[in-house]
């Protein structure tokens, strides 16, 4: 599912452990909070969580600009989130690579800077009157690929920023406010729009690019240059052929893959759509949007918070059919939502898929970090994340398409029946016959 990408980063992250520089802290320095007494980690964490911000609200401003400014249909409105998720089917897996070959903070600077200025061409080119659907496709797109190089950059770059002791608490710090810098986006994207207008609410968020770019130029430490690569290309291909080969044929890594690609699909189909709908059919004021998915966005929160502690009281296996089958079957709520008390008909179909999938997602990672052997993790790991994340703009072109053919809510009722539907490759597999998921590649699969 989207938020898989923490088990891939998590896995990058313990790859490249070898060449940190930083030294230990006294015990005593230790009881402060990293934040508190590592200065470059702390410019990393604001980085990170202004860039995490700055692009919840853009992934809310273009389908508002789309909608209101350039009256793009669904299928349009569809097609850009389909183009910021492209990059990653086309060059997720060979970044990796290469961003082992480069300098890590070089990449996120220059990263940084290409989403800075795609996204500030967007209110230039409405003020010169020259401002079209295709500038808005090929900004997705350009910026999605800046996306995918930061991302894998950064979370490769924090283990030569702090000391291994660290990384725990460093970890916990970034994708926690990140998560939450996401929410609050959500929540302000529409109150921006609504303040500025669509199109000068990007060039007020551009202020958060700013930030993240300063940030990550500010950090005083500095990567050891690297030693030019010899490895032939051949091996390279061949490290990720095996890595699909064995995400696709183990017994417990195929149907996590299979229902990882699924609920993508569907999830990105309805989402894809889900502006439109609530603008259109749903009665609901485009300063309210924002608001209403941001506090959806919630149930992921409290979804990473129970999963451990579900996982413990039932068994880590049942846990993850109740998370990933049990509660995103609510949202079948949300094609009800209509103006009014309806809209609680969003919020808690919202807070139940939202909350199962991030649940169902801490679940995994701590799964696949103990039941892969550590020399196939990063493979099985970047497989997985390609796999996953291909069918992304597929599902923003499937729900787009649907609503353009049948209509907003058959479309909203087909996209949204598939989110529960695709656990069903969990349900078939050798995970409901048990009690916990296993913890190595010996375990049996039949009870």
């Amino acid at each position: 599912m989207k938020t898989t990408a923490t088990a891939a980063a998590t896995a990058t992250t313990a790859a490249t452990t070898a060449g940190t520089t930083t030294p230990h802290a006294p015990a005593a320095d230790r009881r402060r909070s990293l934040l508190r007494r590592h200065r470059d980690f702390r410019l990393l964490f604001t980085g990170e969580v202004a860039g995490k911000y700055g692009s919840s609200v853009t992934g809310l401003a273009l389908p508002l600009i789309a909608v209101g400014t350039l009256h793009a249909g669904a299928f349009e409105v569809s097609a850009l989130p389909a183009a910021t998720w492209l990059p990653w089917l086309l060059i997720g897996l060979p970044v990796g690579a290469w961003v082992d070959r480069m300098r890590r903070r070089t990449v996120m600077l220059v990263s940084a800077a290409v989403q800075l200025l795609c996204y500030l061409s967007i209110p230039v080119a409405a003020a010169m009157g020259l401002l079209s659907y295709p500038q808005l496709l090929l900004v997705a797109l350009c910026a999605g690929a800046g996306a995918v190089f930061f991302q894998t950059a950064y979370t490769a770059y924090l283990p030569t920023l702090v000391d291994e002791t660290d990384r725990a608490e460093g970890n916990a710090k970034l994708h926690g406010s990140a998560s939450a810098a996401q929410i609050v986006g959500l929540g302000s994207g529409g109150a921006l729009a609504q303040l500025f207008g669509p199109v000068n609410s990007l060039l007020a968020n551009t202020v958060t690019f700013l930030i993240s770019l300063g940030s990550t130029a500010a950090i005083k430490q500095r990567e050891p240059v690297k030693e030019p690569t010899e490895r032939p290309k051949r091996a390279l291909l061949g490290e990720v052929r095996q890595g699909l080969r064995l995400v696709t044929r183990d017994p417990w890594l195929r149907p996590f893959m299979m229902h990882g690609a699924l609920a993508n699909l569907f999830l990105t189909a309805y989402q894809s759509i889900l502006v439109v709908f609530l603008i259109k059919q749903a009665g609901l004021p485009e300063s309210a949007l924002g608001t209403l998915i941001g506090a959806a966005s919630i149930g992921g929160v409290l979804g990473a918070t129970l999963a451990r502690r579900v996982g413990t009281a039932i068994g880590t296996a049942r846990a993850m059919l109740f998370f990933l089958l049990g509660l995103p079957s609510l949202v079948l709520l949300i094609p009800l939502t209509t103006d009014g008390a309806g809209v609680l008909c969003f919020l808690v179909g919202g807070l139940a898929v939202s909350g199962g999938v991030v649940a169902g997602n801490v679940l995994r990672a701590t799964f696949t970090q103990r039941y892969t052997p550590a020399e196939l993790l990063g493979r099985i790991s970047a497989s997985g994340a390609f796999l996953n994340y291909g069918t992304i703009p597929l599902g923003a072109l499937l729900g787009g398409g649907l609503a353009d053919v049948l209509g907003l809510v058959p479309a909203m009722w087909l996209t949204c029946a598939g989110v529960p539907l695709a656990a069903l490759a969990l349900w078939f597999s050798p995970l409901r016959r048990y009690r916990d998921l296993p913890t190595d590649l010996t375990m049996p699969t039949a009870a």
